[in-house]
């Protein structure tokens, strides 16, 4: 018989737990317990995943899951606690990297940002342009997906940062700093009749088909609410993933849109009339995420600070848990 949760204990030696182990215990955790689908995306074998966490309980001492035949049902209390001292065991080896990258070359290495196509087209291009300037050997790079896929990246620790409006705040393992407020605009092509309706009120809005982002996108659940308090149904005829889609829509004539104020450009956008819509929906954040805990690259402080001025070294330090040793 395997230890159960109310098996006898018995004695075991100094416990040799491995780097790979806490790799792939946290991962099978990640995964919602599928083993498989934990090997896919650690590039490795079902089997090898799970002799490993195997291993790790027999090393322990302690069963780390409830099982149903072979099929992994549940953490064990212990194995929940095992988890996340298995999560911060590896931000702590991630963080002697970067304190050994640090200390070697504090002007090298790669910056990764996870953020929405918004933030990547709209906002971000004139930050990463002075960056570039100021770390020229710091290599790029941007990761683009919705506001939920953001916040994975961030919270599983495979981007520096994270940058998005909505979802960031759902991970307790991320801590999210507020860098900018924003609201909504409608885009109508030039000549339509709606921009001759003043002032512009959402039940003139919610006459037309309108063209808005996907669900997970930029505030769509706060411009729902707008129009549900109003007792209006909005006629959304088409959702994409980014402004530029929506606004070649538009375009086109298939409906009105309702995108975030910052993609709409005049010169570039001259086929289309911009009507202000801040007083019609509840302002926006923009926030910046980072993991609990991170050892942080000083490009990295110097990438905040370009963002959101409002944040210095000190600030972020003590947003994450603590100022880091330094020389």
């Amino acid at each position: 018989m395997r230890r159960g949760a109310h098996a006898p204990a018995r004695a075991v030696g100094p416990a040799t737990v491995n780097l790979q182990q806490l790799r792939y215990l946290c991962a099978v955790v990640d995964h919602g317990l599928n083993v498989s689908d934990a090997a896919a995306a650690l590039f490795t074998s079902q089997p090898g995943i799970s002799k490993q966490i195997r291993q790790l309980e027999d090393e322990l001492g302690v069963e780390v899951f409830v099982r149903q035949g072979k099929r992994l049902a549940a953490l064990t209390p212990a194995g929940t606690i095992v988890v996340a001292t298995a999560r911060r065991a590896l931000v702590e080896l991630a963080n002697l990297k970067r304190v050994a990258e640090e200390f070697r070359s504090d002007d090298e290495g790669e910056l990764a940002i996870a953020t929405t196509h918004t933030q990547a087209r709209y906002v971000l291009p004139r930050v990463l342009q002075a960056f570039a300037a100021r770390y020229p050997k710091v290599r790029l790079v941007l990761h683009q997906g919705n506001p939920r896929q953001v916040a994975e990246q961030t919270a599983a620790g495979e981007v520096d940062l994270g940058i998005a409006t909505e979802a960031l705040s759902d991970y307790p393992d991320l801590v999210t700093l507020p860098c900018y407020d924003w609201n909504r605009v409608v885009l109508v092509p030039n000549g339509h009749p709606l921009a001759r309706v003043q002032p512009l009120t959402l039940e003139a809005i919610a006459k037309y088909p309108i063209v808005t982002y996907d669900f997970a996108f930029t505030g769509r659940s706060q411009a729902n609410a707008a129009f549900a308090a109003e007792g209006l149904t909005p006629n959304v005829v088409l959702t994409a993933l980014d402004a530029d889609v929506i606004k070649t829509y538009v375009s086109l004539g298939m409906g009105v849109g309702i995108v975030a104020q910052m993609a709409y450009d005049a010169d570039r956008d001259a086929n289309l009339t911009c009507l202000d819509a801040s007083h019609l929906f509840p302002p926006s954040t923009t926030r910046l995420a980072l993991r609990r805990h991170v050892f942080l690259r000083s490009y990295v402080y110097a990438f905040i600070a370009l963002f959101a001025p409002r944040y210095d070294r000190a600030a972020v330090d003590a947003a994450i848990g603590g100022a880091r040793a330094r020389s």
